[in-house]
């Protein structure tokens, strides 16, 4: 499975203040641009409004065939048939999670340490979120250094994503680690102009991953 997904440009939404509206408009325009994956994540919504909107966001990621992935939440992700799931250290376990979506789903992990990452690898996950590689305001999470990025794009077999405040100013440093893309939130979700700064880190992001 995971060697059929590109990764390169991974989209994390969050709604932000944005009239729902706006915000779909904001994930399509970034599709077009060239975003390659899409997650939907929302800590506080209900199941019924996450339903709601995770409907909307699978038509626009099925229209341009970009596979939409669904935070922490395995029955949103079964009950709006979302390309896969991705989950963190305070979820189910990675195992039961993988039997729960079968094995054509794509099953994304949080790790942050190498033991993680190859428990993650073993239990049946398709690719590793590694982060925050960057402070960031999106989420809380404590650094992981690029020392750690490389040992595990060297050890584990299966995609590795950064993830964690990456910005145009700062992606350079990712050279050299092994990623198979970057995971950003507000670098697009905020941006001044969506398709411009797509665009911007896609051009970067040629120059990174070729050096791998």
């Amino acid at each position: 499975m995971s060697t059929m997904i590109d990764y390169r440009l991974y989209l994390v939404t969050n709604a932000f203040d944005y009239h729902e509206d706006v915000f779909l408009q904001v994930v399509e325009e970034a599709i077009k641009a060239g975003v390659t994956l899409v997650q939907y994540r929302d800590k506080t919504a209900t199941s019924r409004d996450a339903y709601a909107l995770a409907l909307k966001l699978k038509a626009i990621t099925d229209r341009y065939a970009v596979p939409l992935i669904i935070d922490d939440r395995v029955d949103l992700a079964l009950a709006v048939d979302a390309a896969g799931v991705h989950i963190g250290d305070d979820e189910l376990p990675v195992d039961v999670v993988r039997k729960l979506i079968g094995s054509n789903k794509i099953l994304g992990v949080s790790a942050k340490t190498i033991d993680r990452a190859k428990e993650a690898y073993q239990q049946g996950a398709d690719y590793l979120g590694v982060g925050a590689i960057f402070p960031t305001t999106t989420k809380d999470s404590s650094l992981v250094t690029k020392e750690t990025l490389r040992t595990i794009t060297s050890k584990v077999p299966i995609p590795i994503v950064a993830i964690g405040g990456i910005h145009l100013d700062n992606m350079d440093e990712l050279k050299d680690t092994g990623i198979a893309g970057i995971s950003v939130v507000s670098e697009i979700m905020l941006a001044d102009s969506v398709p411009d700064r797509v665009r911007q880190l896609r051009a970067n992001l040629t120059e990174i991953l070729e050096v791998n």
